[in-house]
């Protein structure tokens, strides 16, 4: 495609996102990527990266040594490429298309700190699958499943490596059993409300490999204040990329 098909979404620190009518992302990728902030990272990876908004934002600051953003969309991965190019990370991010269950050799296992995912949210089978194809990928399990995504996760974490993950509160109970099934010990779990008094739409949940049981529970997140404002917490979280969008950077 050519670059003018795409939108380039200020992040702040002078980086920008290129984004498609495929390929954009939403508030909970942004609250992933500041969830699983990770100081000296040497190595980094996100599973079904999208446009490549969570290793972007990791590259924002502090970068890791060294990101790869994995997807099974060519056009997903043409698009970020396009992203890492404009924003000279070449020698930093790697986009690689691939099934996440097609790794082996093409990255190696055992060697990565970090491990991210916003999978799909609803299993295969449940609910109405939306007509666009990309739509499909991103929010059904039928190109993976949440059990795929957090055996890959285990065997990419090297030991008391850190993985990071998003999804609906019900799927809550699969994740960690899947998670100890495949030896990610849940270490943290954050529930995210749209405001105060609703039930959460959004669980976080870091894991790590090989680690003791040993829960921590974060004080939960409200994205609207009584006023159908920012809470502060969100304030926060996308300050730097609400300063670049009002300054046109």
């Amino acid at each position: 495609m050519e670059q003018n098909s795409y939108k380039a979404e200020p992040l702040g620190n002078g980086v920008e996102v290129f984004v498609s009518n495929e390929h954009t992302f939403g508030t909970d990728a942004v609250i992933l990527s500041h969830f699983a902030k990770v100081k000296n990272t040497k190595k980094a990876i996100d599973l079904g990266t999208g446009c490549g908004i969570i290793p972007l934002i990791l590259c924002r600051e502090n970068p890791p040594k060294q990101a790869f953003g994995v997807d099974i969309s060519e056009k997903a991965i043409e698009q970020l490429n396009l992203s890492i190019k404009h924003n000279k990370l070449e020698d930093t991010l790697t986009a690689i298309c691939s099934d996440l269950n097609d790794l082996k050799g093409k990255v190696e296992f055992g060697s990565f700190d970090v491990v991210t995912c916003n999978p799909p949210y609803k299993a295969d089978g449940a609910g109405i699958k939306s007509e666009s194809g990309a739509d499909i990928l991103a929010r059904h399990e039928t190109a993976c499943s949440l059990e795929d995504v957090i055996r890959v996760a285990s065997k990419l974490l090297q030991t008391s490596g850190r993985f990071f993950i998003c999804q609906r509160p019900e799927r809550l109970g699969d994740i960690i059993c899947l998670c100890r099934q495949y030896k990610i010990e849940p270490k943290r779990l954050r529930t995210v409300h749209k405001k105060v008094g609703c039930e959460p739409w959004l669980i976080l949940i870091e894991g790590r490999k090989c680690a003791n049981a040993n829960m921590r529970i974060d004080p939960p997140l409200f994205v609207y204040d009584e006023n159908g404002e920012y809470t502060g917490d969100m304030l926060k979280i996308y300050s730097v990329y609400k300063e670049s969008a009002v300054n046109g950077r």
